[in-house]
């Protein structure tokens, strides 16, 4: 029996992310945790944790290019995978997520009490 996969969403970078930030024209989806967040995030980013996508995936902006990320790279995959299954053209996953933001030392957003 042949096996019918689909093709793993499209992946970017780091730079080509805040390239695209500076655009105008995406938005930054983070789908970690409200806890993993709250510890560090990238300046602006929306977060709607990945187990809650499907129940709010109606407040996500659809005239925007999404870049979603989160601490690696995993999560951001099914993430991208599941909003260009809805029609969220342009979506993409980050390469290497909040991990690879922070150690190219790039500015953070964190909640400190």
């Amino acid at each position: 029996m042949r096996s019918f996969s689909r093709p793993s969403p499209p992946e970017i970078d780091v730079d080509d992310m805040e390239a695209l930030m500076g655009e105008g024209g995406a938005r930054v989806l983070d789908v970690r945790e409200e806890w993993e967040f709250r510890r560090g995030r990238v300046p602006g980013a929306l977060n709607v944790p990945l187990g809650l996508l499907p129940q709010r995936v109606a407040e996500l902006p659809r005239d925007k290019r999404l870049l979603v990320i989160c601490e690696s790279g995993s999560r951001s995959l099914a993430a991208a995978d599941f909003l260009i299954r809805n029609c969220f053209e342009g979506t993409v996953s980050v390469r290497g997520g909040t991990s690879a933001w922070a150690r190219s030392r790039r500015p953070m957003e964190t909640d400190r009490a």
